[in-house]
């Protein structure tokens, strides 16, 4: 199995493909590509792709920094359906895990759209426990506010 080449996005086409994934796992949330460079401002983003020699978009994750004086950090990892299952959800998740607690968080949390079966299953299979549901203005779906239990330390 081939593994992964994963990099920060730098340019527009590796924003568009971050954005793809995002919007695609998210279609409730729909992001334009000005929206993503400004969570590339805001948040360490990573893009994925095969290390095959084709390169096929997988997946991609973002790291919300704690903020504010909190020692909370979001980790989302988010991989294409063609490509779960395979372990790459778990490559990325450890990944951000890493950044976050490089960045001095001792919260984790996550964020998951409730309609998207498979990664509440492994948000809660990976030690994650629901804090909150909630809908956003407009939308339909709820989301779901998810904590690591115990806390990282």
């Amino acid at each position: 199995m081939p593994g992964l080449r994963i990099q920060q996005p730098d340019d527009d086409a590796t924003l568009k493909d971050w954005q793809h994934v995002h919007n695609t796992i998210v279609p409730t949330h729909v992001l334009s590509l000005d929206d993503v460079r400004e969570r590339a401002r805001r948040h360490h983003l990573e893009i994925a792709y095969l290390n095959d020699g084709d390169g096929e978009l997988v997946g991609c994750t973002t790291v919300r920094p704690p903020t504010d004086g909190t020692r909370t950090a979001t980790v989302i990892a988010r991989v294409l359906a063609p490509h779960r299952g395979r372990g790459f959800g778990q490559e990325l998740y450890a990944r951000g895990l890493d950044r976050a607690r490089e960045l001095g968080a001792e919260v984790i949390e996550t964020v998951v759209l409730s309609s998207n079966e498979d990664g509440l299953r492994f948000a809660l299979r990976h030690g994650f426990v629901e804090t909150e549901r909630y809908l956003l203005p407009g939308e339909h779906i709820p989301w779901i506010d998810l904590r690591l239990s115990p806390p990282v330390t």
